[in-house]
């Protein structure tokens, strides 16, 4: 019998670049790491042929090992968890563990009275933040821990950080490519900052990959671009931090509240970059304000646009940060991170 099953997001033989596949994955790596021979996984990419398969996935999960893991999205955590709850009563020992991906889940819970007594009877939830541990627990859940995001770089170096930098300033996004991701409000208050001065201060690079259902919107919004608004494509997993280091800043203005421990955040930290973002639900589980980072109101395109101004004026303001991004950085590694969950496995098997 093997320690793990971990179902996930795994979309193995596809090149997929999203938040829940690279934490499935950078999940599992760690747990191999520290338990070598001793995980297994099963892929949930498929959609609704793979939901058909989740009685299936819970028994052979269930058979096999003594911890199970999962790290579904909204549509999966309505099958896979009542199905192990359910499934349990069958196989004794087991535990269940849930590593959630992102906010959304206290605010999900609040209108599935069904799918929240199941999830009462998980062993262990892992919130990525505070403030989502907080709003659980006071939903009656007591199970709760803390796992951030987390991911598996090599931090720069102190002595490799970037501070010459002069205008035009170069800006990035690094996220998916998609509206809910505050795209167009980046490039609107770059595009005003220029416009106001009258000079090209800020130029901005957009990368990431195209969410599959807004290619359209997407093709649209790059004919109207100006030259200094440019599209990178996707970056490799293992060279984001090269990519990055380079940036006076990183631009985060998502239009998802209730985003958590954002990936793309922690590649600018690992970068020494610091981010100006949104004040989403979790911002300050993550960004300290005036140390990392610097946020305004949630989705103000008029706020980042004076931020963006005040920042071309006085540009130290945005590189004395860069020393404690790398620190800041550390704490969502994945050895650290995944200890959490090592430590309630061990409790298990003891």
């Amino acid at each position: 019998m093997k320690k793990a099953c971990v179902i996930g997001h795994f979309g193995f033989g596809h090149t997929l670049l999203n938040g829940q596949t690279i934490k499935t994955k950078i999940v599992t790596a760690e747990l191999e790491k520290n338990l070598p021979g001793q995980v297994m996984t099963i892929d949930t990419h498929g959609g609704i042929k793979s939901l058909i398969k989740a009685p299936f996935h819970c028994f052979k999960a269930l058979r096999g090992s003594q911890n199970i893991v999962i790290l579904p999205a909204h549509k999966g955590l309505r099958v896979y968890a009542p199905l192990l709850v359910l499934l349990r009563y069958f196989f004794r020992g087991r535990r269940l563990h849930y590593a959630v991906v992102g906010g959304w889940l206290p605010a999900m819970l609040k209108s599935k009275k069904g799918l929240a007594k199941a999830l009462k009877r998980f062993d262990h939830i892992y919130a990525e933040t505070g403030t989502a541990q907080r709003a659980l627990e006071a939903l009656g859940f007591n199970n709760i821990a803390i796992m951030p995001n987390c991911k598996e770089l090599e931090l720069l170096p102190e002595d490799a950080l970037v501070y010459d930098v002069s205008e035009p300033y170069p800006l990035c996004t690094f996220s998916r490519v998609m509206r809910e991701k505050g795209i167009e409000d980046a490039v609107a208050a770059v595009k005003a900052v220029n416009e106001a001065v009258g000079r090209t201060v800020y130029r901005l690079d957009i990368y990431g990959q195209v969410d599959g259902g807004q290619v359209t919107w997407f093709d649209e919004l790059q004919k109207t671009l100006p030259d200094y608004v440019t599209y990178g494509g996707t970056v490799p997993f293992d060279q984001s931090v090269e990519v990055l280091k380079n940036y006076f800043a990183l631009l985060f203005p998502t239009r998802f509240y209730t985003e958590g421990i954002p990936g793309t955040v922690i590649d600018a930290y690992a970068a020494g970059v610091p981010v100006i973002g949104t004040r989403w639900e979790s911002f300050a589980d993550m960004i300290d304000d005036g140390v990392t980072g610097i946020g305004y109101t949630f989705g103000s395109v008029e706020e980042l646009t004076e931020i963006l101004m005040a920042c071309a004026e006085e540009p130290d303001r945005v590189l004395r940060m860069k020393a404690a991004c790398l620190t800041k950085a550390e704490e969502y590694l994945p050895r650290r991170a995944v200890q959490v969950l090592l430590e309630r496995m061990g409790a298990a098997e003891a």
